[in-house]
């Protein structure tokens, strides 16, 4: 049988976030591929406003052609040159507070709303492709590397050839995949890897407009630079989006005794400004300033995935944070949705060409853990990390000396090989 009659691979994304539009979007350039999108909710919707990506992330959005659109929605067009990452500054005293270290680097942080980020990817997705109101509940696959039959909770049911998981943190498919695997491998610590786990902290979001933080003649530190305000056990993160209209703020209280341990309340919540200002009181005068600039603060219980030790089993795959979510100290949880898109959509659509396709499959989704999971996990780590760094609750302590060094090198993964060259490398093997 030539190539072109080959019957089209079936492949079936559950989950409509970053990762699952961005895979998307790049698996729509094989026409050997018959695409299908699920998103449970009735449109594409991203929790959250501010996003950020760093230079690899960059280049990757650059290969697929997106890099022009998403310079039109950044904090400003990013043109390669050094750039500030983080303005390291000690702030949990009320004097002003003082700078232990400047992290630059070529491009510097890149920052979007992420509605606007997410935008683009919607506009480059083939029309047809997307179906909503589709929630998976289940998946079945009476035969290894056979069709995979999915239930939603709408009644109705699909088929495809190869599944992927995209449906974030709370992700159906990797509870169902790790049941299986438990019981396949008489190994029921696998069951562990199924639920997130609370890391102790909490996180309280909200958006200033820029306008209100020029007043009394004095321009604000973070209209200028990504800025993180340290201190004992909290730390404080804002930075510009949207052209540099809106300034996105998170602000982090954490306890590290309760990591692990359950958390009863809602995972995000509304909570007041008296709540938001009491827990920094005593900070620097800079860091009020733009707390008392969010009324009406969220509050997240930040969770994250135990480094899971599969991302596969037969034709079923997870992708983004369905794979390994992660905390955010390190800016790298959309970047690393987008790897995994980026890795993921260049070997299954090679695969989807062979005439030998159920082996060219299989090997594809094993190139691509190969690929990912060692790179992810390293990083679901070095976040957890860093917020104990920015927190002085590390090895380091308080000591700029040996501190400020540790964190400069918790940033070292993003000027190791690009997603483009691993997958260069196991081509050549």
């Amino acid at each position: 049988m030539s190539p072109s009659r080959l019957p089209r691979l079936r492949v079936a994304i559950c989950g409509g976030g970053i990762g699952g539009l961005c895979l998307a979007v790049a698996l729509s350039k094989y026409p050997s591929i018959e695409l299908s999108l699920y998103e449970a909710a009735g449109r594409f919707t991203e929790i959250g406003a501010g996003i950020m990506i760093w230079s690899r992330t960059w280049k990757i959005l650059e290969s697929l052609g997106l890099a022009e659109e998403f310079s039109k929605v950044a904090h400003a067009p990013p043109d390669g040159s050094l750039g500030i990452g983080f303005d390291y500054r000690r702030s949990d005293t009320a004097e002003e507070g003082s700078r232990f270290l400047l992290f630059q680097l070529p491009y510097g942080c890149i920052r979007f709303h992420r509605a606007h980020f997410l935008d683009v990817f919607i506009r480059h997705l083939p029309k047809g492709v997307a179906h909503f109101g589709k929630r998976i509940i289940s998946y079945s696959q009476p035969e290894p590397a056979g069709p995979i039959t999915i239930s939603f909770s709408d009644d109705t049911e699909t088929t495809c050839d190869v599944l992927i998981g995209c449906d974030g943190i709370k992700s159906t498919v990797r509870g169902i995949m790790f049941k299986h695997l438990a019981q396949l491998r008489h190994d029921p610590q696998l069951l562990d890897y199924i639920e997130p786990v609370w890391s102790g902290t909490v996180a309280y979001r909200g958006l200033i407009p820029v306008s209100n933080l020029s007043s009394n003649g004095r321009s604000h530190h973070t209209l200028h630079s990504p800025m993180m305000y340290c201190g004992k056990n909290k730390h404080v993160v804002s930075y510009s989006i949207s052209q540099g209209t809106v300034v996105n703020v998170i602000a982090f209280a954490s306890d590290t005794n309760q990591e692990g341990s359950h958390y009863s309340d809602p995972w995000v919540k509304d909570c007041t400004q008296q709540e938001l200002l009491g827990c920094y009181s005593g900070w620097e005068p800079e860091v009020e300033q733009l707390l008392r600039c969010i009324t009406h603060p969220t509050k997240w219980a930040l969770h994250a995935l135990r480094p899971l030790p599969t991302y596969v089993s037969s034709n079923v795959v997870l992708v983004g944070d369905a794979a390994h979510a992660m905390l955010p100290h390190q800016g790298a949880g959309a970047g690393q949705a987008i790897e995994d898109a980026y890795v993921l959509a260049a070997l299954l659509g090679e695969a989807s060409t062979t005439p030998a396709v159920p082996s060219a499959v299989a090997r594809a989704l094993e190139l691509y853990q190969s690929i990912r999971l060692y790179r992810a996990n390293s990083v679901i780590e070095g976040s957890r990390e860093s917020g104990r760094m920015y927190e002085f609750s590390s090895e380091f302590g308080q000591d700029y000396a040996v501190l400020a060094p540790a964190i400069e090198r918790q940033w070292d993964w993003l000027q190791e090989a690009s997603a483009e060259e691993q997958v260069e490398r196991v081509r050549l093997k």
